[in-house]
């Protein structure tokens, strides 16, 4: 007989209640760009916010484990209620995923990226300026043709997600291993060969056919002006998890921008919601539309993220302002919960995710009001949750929503 699990006892506690709603700002949080400053999320004006800390709890999250810098596919599973270490899934699956590209359990997918390099091969540019996507679309079938048919007994998938990011489908049998990626993650250096940390026949065999479209895609590119490179990441195959829909009885949706989000939330169970445009607004509306439909809502904001790694404070601080002001749209739907946190921390000072603990925010009619009387970083830290890790959010969502039957007599 298997052990009991956590997931074991949210299946057999979970019931009918209210309805949840968690609000991602992608990278929310940050630092002060001077000592004795601000960070982003406590220079921007956010009375809205502040008024549901008042109401509320909060505390800081902690995505992986003290000190580890996360990436944006586990630091999301872990807000769903997923360790990323025990679940752990490489990014090209999730963005696959998220451009409704249906995987088989032969695919091997990569996340890919357009980069700009040097007559030398160094890379200058990991992004290639962020080129448009109609030009990554162009980019995206000129590979399709060119090495689609590449492989006798493999098949090749080159599909664009947005501006330079691009998915990457090897598929056939005996793909698999524990594969590295191509990225150095600075410009200034080469990119890597992909090999096999696992030390299997498959992983090698794996290693070897993605070197070998790696080169071939490479040639193709040469002549391009901006995207003359490109680099693999997040190399993997689909893990088959268990379902956030099942484990907590809940029907759920994701309203996201960017396909990688949709990708991880699909994973998990939830529907992808089809909206026009791009902005925070957008998914309000799309929010209003699709109310009745579910019970739990992941509302993803990417820009915060974006500026973060770009170096831009002011324009991070400008997108945190921009939710704040459609928070009384999203109270309006009488929700029984609203968390409102960020995936990890993305400093403008850093340009770059880092491994600080993320301000989060809890607002629920049933919680508990600590002192603290406004959202940003420093306030957080002095809340009643405390330093925690991010997994306890959705058993604590689901108690505040009415969702969770009592444990025993």
């Amino acid at each position: 007989m298997s052990a009991f699990t956590e997931f074991d006892l949210m299946r057999d506690l979970q019931q009918g209640g209210n309805k949840i709603v968690l609000l991602v700002m992608d990278g929310l949080g940050g630092l002060p760009m001077q000592p004795g400053g601000k960070s982003e999320l406590e220079t921007a004006k956010t009375p809205n916010l502040d008024k549901m800390a008042a109401e509320g709890m909060s505390g800081l999250s902690v995505p992986i484990r003290l000190g580890i810098e996360p990436g944006s596919g586990p630091a999301h599973m872990s807000l769903f209620g997923y360790d990323p270490i025990r679940y752990e899934i490489g990014r090209g699956v999730l963005e696959a995923l998220g451009i409704g590209f249906r995987m088989t359990s032969n695919d091997l997918a990569a996340r890919g990226n357009f980069a700009t390099a040097n007559k030398d091969g160094y890379i200058t540019d990991r992004r290639a300026g962020r080129i448009p996507t109609d030009e990554c679309i162009r980019l995206c079938k000129k590979l399709q043709d060119a090495t689609g048919d590449m492989f006798p007994d493999h098949q090749v998938f080159v599909e664009p997600v947005k501006e330079h990011r691009f998915v990457f489908v090897l598929r056939g049998q005996g793909l698999g291993g524990s594969l590295t990626e191509t990225d150095p993650l600075e410009t200034g250096k080469k990119p890597l060969p992909v090999t096999d940390e696992s030390g299997s026949e498959e992983g090698k065999h794996s290693a070897d056919l993605l070197n070998q479209w790696i080169e071939k895609a490479r040639e193709v590119l040469a002549d391009e002006e901006r995207a003359n490179c490109l680099n693999l990441r997040g190399i993997a195959k689909d893990p088959g998890l268990p379902l956030l829909t099942e484990i907590y009885g809940l029907k759920a949706a994701v309203i996201a921008a960017y396909p990688m989000y949709k990708g991880v939330a699909s994973l998990v169970g939830m529907d992808v919601v089809d909206f026009e445009g791009d902005r925070p607004s957008h998914e309000i509306d799309a929010l209003e539309r699709v109310w009745n439909d579910y019970d739990f809502f992941f509302i993803h904001v990417k820009k915060t993220d974006s500026y973060g790694e770009d170096g831009n404070f002011d324009a991070k601080v400008h997108e945190i302002e921009v939710v704040d002001e459609l928070i009384p749209r999203i109270l309006a739907l009488n929700p029984g919960v609203v968390i409102v946190t960020g995936d990890h921390s993305t400093p403008a000072k850093m340009r770059s995710h880092s491994w600080h603990p993320v301000p989060t925010l809890f607002w629920s009619p049933l919680a508990r009001p600590d002192a603290v009387t406004e959202f940003g970083e420093t306030a957080a830290g002095q809340g009643s949750m405390g330093v925690f890790h991010a997994t306890n959010l959705m058993p604590q969502a689901m108690s505040h929503a009415g969702r969770l039957k009592r444990f025993g007599a």
